[in-house]
């Protein structure tokens, strides 16, 4: 987990004017918060309050989420194989469509063969 004092040195808060709900206080005030974290690229935004010190811990939490997000390492994935039987039944549904379209070649009328 990120040190919550490092991590406000690196990161640029911005606060706006929040839409929505909250009436008076909400339309006046800049109470919605934008955190931009420029080494990762990451911003996240927080409108949900009225108020704007709570708008800031919420954007921060989802801030720390991101990042810890972000540094997990990935699954490494395990490669596998297809079964006999599924592969047996996709060769099978291969010969049928190639069938039905071998019947789509125009006939020679005279000789009855197939013509290319």
């Amino acid at each position: 987990m990120c040190e919550k004092g490092k991590l406000e040195k690196e990161i640029e808060v911005t606060f706006f004017k929040s839409s929505g709900p909250g009436g008076q206080r909400k339309n006046k005030r800049e109470t919605a918060v934008r955190i931009y974290h420029p080494s990762s690229g990451i911003t996240v935004i927080a409108t949900e309050h009225r108020s704007q010190a709570k708008n800031r811990e919420l954007a921060f939490e989802r801030l720390q989420e991101k990042l810890e997000e972000l540094n997990r390492p990935k699954k490494p994935r395990i490669p596998t194989k297809k079964s006999r039987g599924v592969r047996e039944k996709e060769l099978k549904e291969k010969k049928e469509l190639a069938d039905k379209k071998k019947l789509r070649k125009k006939i020679d009328v005279d000789g009855y063969d197939i013509v290319d």
